[in-house]
Protein backbone atom coordinates (compact mmCIF):
# COMPACT_ATOMS: atom_id res chain seq x y z
CA UNK A 1 0.00 0.00 0.00
CA UNK A 2 2.70 2.49 0.94
CA UNK A 3 4.03 2.14 -2.56
CA UNK A 4 0.71 3.30 -3.94
CA UNK A 5 0.67 5.88 -2.04
CA UNK A 6 3.88 7.22 -2.80
CA UNK A 7 3.03 6.75 -6.39
CA UNK A 8 0.07 9.39 -6.08
CA UNK A 9 2.69 11.85 -4.23
CA UNK A 10 2.62 13.47 -8.08
CA UNK A 11 -0.89 14.50 -9.38
CA UNK A 12 -2.38 13.04 -12.41
CA UNK A 13 -3.56 14.52 -15.19
CA UNK A 14 -6.39 17.20 -14.73
CA UNK A 15 -9.61 15.40 -16.10
CA UNK A 16 -10.52 16.60 -18.85
CA UNK A 17 -14.15 18.05 -17.99
CA UNK A 18 -12.50 20.24 -15.22
CA UNK A 19 -9.95 21.47 -17.30
CA UNK A 20 -12.18 24.61 -18.07
CA UNK A 21 -12.40 25.03 -13.53
CA UNK A 22 -8.20 24.67 -13.58
CA UNK A 23 -8.10 28.02 -12.52
CA UNK A 24 -9.55 27.40 -9.26
CA UNK A 25 -7.11 24.58 -8.25
CA UNK A 26 -4.89 25.28 -5.33
CA UNK A 27 -5.30 27.32 -2.18
CA UNK A 28 -6.77 30.56 -1.40
CA UNK A 29 -6.41 32.48 1.67
CA UNK A 30 -8.16 35.59 3.16
CA UNK A 31 -8.29 37.63 6.25
CA UNK A 32 -10.79 40.09 5.39
CA UNK A 33 -14.40 37.88 5.20
CA UNK A 34 -17.02 39.76 6.24
CA UNK A 35 -20.22 37.64 7.90
CA UNK A 36 -23.68 39.31 8.79
CA UNK A 37 -26.78 38.49 9.29
CA UNK A 38 -30.22 39.68 10.50
CA UNK A 39 -30.18 38.34 13.88
CA UNK A 40 -26.24 37.84 14.51
CA UNK A 41 -23.94 40.39 15.17
CA UNK A 42 -21.29 40.81 12.05
CA UNK A 43 -18.21 39.51 12.61
CA UNK A 44 -15.01 39.28 10.50
CA UNK A 45 -13.09 35.94 9.30
CA UNK A 46 -10.10 34.65 8.05
CA UNK A 47 -10.17 31.62 5.95
CA UNK A 48 -7.77 29.53 3.93
CA UNK A 49 -9.39 27.30 1.03
CA UNK A 50 -7.96 24.36 -1.03
CA UNK A 51 -9.38 23.07 -4.28
CA UNK A 52 -7.44 19.72 -5.82
CA UNK A 53 -8.22 17.21 -8.26
CA UNK A 54 -7.08 13.58 -8.22
CA UNK A 55 -7.56 13.10 -11.62
CA UNK A 56 -11.35 12.25 -11.63
CA UNK A 57 -14.50 14.41 -12.93
CA UNK A 58 -14.51 16.58 -10.18
CA UNK A 59 -12.84 18.90 -7.66
CA UNK A 60 -12.51 18.37 -3.94
CA UNK A 61 -13.00 21.52 -1.97
CA UNK A 62 -11.78 21.89 2.09
CA UNK A 63 -11.61 24.68 4.30
CA UNK A 64 -7.79 23.80 5.09
CA UNK A 65 -8.26 25.09 8.78
CA UNK A 66 -11.28 26.59 10.64
CA UNK A 67 -12.64 29.96 9.75
CA UNK A 68 -11.75 31.71 12.47
CA UNK A 69 -13.25 34.83 14.21
CA UNK A 70 -10.46 37.80 13.25
CA UNK A 71 -11.04 39.50 16.28
CA UNK A 72 -11.16 36.14 19.23
CA UNK A 73 -9.56 34.30 16.71
CA UNK A 74 -11.55 31.34 18.00
CA UNK A 75 -12.58 28.66 15.47
CA UNK A 76 -15.91 28.81 13.67
CA UNK A 77 -16.88 26.35 11.41
CA UNK A 78 -15.26 24.21 9.01
CA UNK A 79 -16.39 22.54 5.36
CA UNK A 80 -15.57 20.46 2.66
CA UNK A 81 -17.19 18.65 -0.16
CA UNK A 82 -17.10 18.73 -4.27
CA UNK A 83 -17.62 20.58 -7.00
CA UNK A 84 -18.64 18.15 -10.08
CA UNK A 85 -19.52 19.20 -13.77
CA UNK A 86 -21.98 17.27 -16.40
CA UNK A 87 -20.00 16.88 -19.38
CA UNK A 88 -20.55 20.05 -21.92
CA UNK A 89 -20.24 22.35 -18.23
CA UNK A 90 -24.20 22.84 -18.54
CA UNK A 91 -24.40 22.44 -14.67
CA UNK A 92 -22.16 22.26 -12.08
CA UNK A 93 -22.53 20.83 -8.81
CA UNK A 94 -21.20 21.78 -4.94
CA UNK A 95 -21.84 18.85 -2.28
CA UNK A 96 -20.57 20.04 1.10
CA UNK A 97 -20.69 18.91 4.94
CA UNK A 98 -19.82 21.10 7.51
CA UNK A 99 -19.05 20.44 11.11
CA UNK A 100 -22.29 21.77 12.24
CA UNK A 101 -23.88 19.09 11.17
CA UNK A 102 -25.31 21.13 7.81
CA UNK A 103 -25.19 19.17 4.34
CA UNK A 104 -25.71 20.43 1.21
CA UNK A 105 -26.50 20.11 -2.51
CA UNK A 106 -26.11 23.11 -4.49
CA UNK A 107 -26.32 23.04 -8.34
CA UNK A 108 -26.27 25.64 -11.16
CA UNK A 109 -23.94 27.17 -13.87
CA UNK A 110 -20.75 27.89 -15.01
CA UNK A 111 -20.05 31.22 -16.76
CA UNK A 112 -16.46 30.27 -18.69
CA UNK A 113 -15.66 33.90 -19.67
CA UNK A 114 -16.61 35.36 -16.31
CA UNK A 115 -14.82 32.50 -14.54
CA UNK A 116 -17.90 32.08 -12.28
CA UNK A 117 -20.05 29.33 -10.68
CA UNK A 118 -23.31 30.37 -9.17
CA UNK A 119 -24.75 27.54 -7.41
CA UNK A 120 -28.73 27.03 -5.31
CA UNK A 121 -29.21 24.37 -2.80
CA UNK A 122 -31.61 22.18 -3.87
CA UNK A 123 -31.68 20.00 -0.52
CA UNK A 124 -30.30 20.77 2.51
CA UNK A 125 -29.91 18.38 5.53
CA UNK A 126 -29.50 19.00 9.10
CA UNK A 127 -28.67 16.74 12.26
CA UNK A 128 -32.31 16.52 14.00
CA UNK A 129 -30.43 17.83 17.27
CA UNK A 130 -28.65 20.58 15.41
CA UNK A 131 -29.15 24.61 16.27
CA UNK A 132 -31.91 25.87 15.24
CA UNK A 133 -33.25 28.27 13.41
CA UNK A 134 -33.24 25.55 10.13
CA UNK A 135 -31.35 26.53 7.11
CA UNK A 136 -33.36 26.45 4.42
CA UNK A 137 -31.56 27.57 1.92
CA UNK A 138 -28.08 27.89 0.62
CA UNK A 139 -26.54 29.96 -2.74
CA UNK A 140 -23.05 30.23 -3.58
CA UNK A 141 -21.10 32.16 -6.00
CA UNK A 142 -17.42 31.94 -6.84
CA UNK A 143 -16.27 34.47 -9.26
CA UNK A 144 -12.40 34.78 -9.99
CA UNK A 145 -10.55 38.05 -10.84
CA UNK A 146 -7.01 37.72 -11.76
CA UNK A 147 -5.38 36.32 -8.61
CA UNK A 148 -8.59 37.27 -6.34
CA UNK A 149 -11.45 34.73 -5.61
CA UNK A 150 -14.65 35.91 -4.34
CA UNK A 151 -17.14 33.65 -2.63
CA UNK A 152 -20.51 35.51 -1.59
CA UNK A 153 -22.93 33.28 0.25
CA UNK A 154 -26.37 33.98 0.83
CA UNK A 155 -28.78 32.25 3.11
CA UNK A 156 -32.12 31.92 4.36
CA UNK A 157 -33.96 30.00 7.66
CA UNK A 158 -36.91 29.39 9.00
CA UNK A 159 -37.33 32.75 10.23
CA UNK A 160 -35.44 35.14 7.86
CA UNK A 161 -35.24 34.51 3.70
CA UNK A 162 -32.94 34.82 1.77
CA UNK A 163 -30.21 37.58 2.41
CA UNK A 164 -26.18 38.34 2.13
CA UNK A 165 -24.61 35.80 4.78
CA UNK A 166 -21.37 35.91 3.99
CA UNK A 167 -18.82 37.75 1.46
CA UNK A 168 -14.98 37.09 1.14
CA UNK A 169 -12.15 37.36 -1.03
CA UNK A 170 -9.23 35.24 -1.09
CA UNK A 171 -5.70 35.28 -3.02
CA UNK A 172 -3.81 32.66 -4.48
CA UNK A 173 -1.05 31.64 -2.44
CA UNK A 174 -0.35 28.34 -4.01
Amino acid sequence: MSRFLSTMATRPPINDMIKPLSWLLGKWRSEDGQGHYPTIKDFKYIEELEFIHVGQPNIQFRQVFYAFNAETKKPMHREVGFIRVTPDLSKVAFVSAQNTGLAEVEEGTYNEKEKELRFESHTVGRLTFGKPPVTKKIARIFHCHGDTLEQIVDMETVNTAMTNHLTIKYKKVE
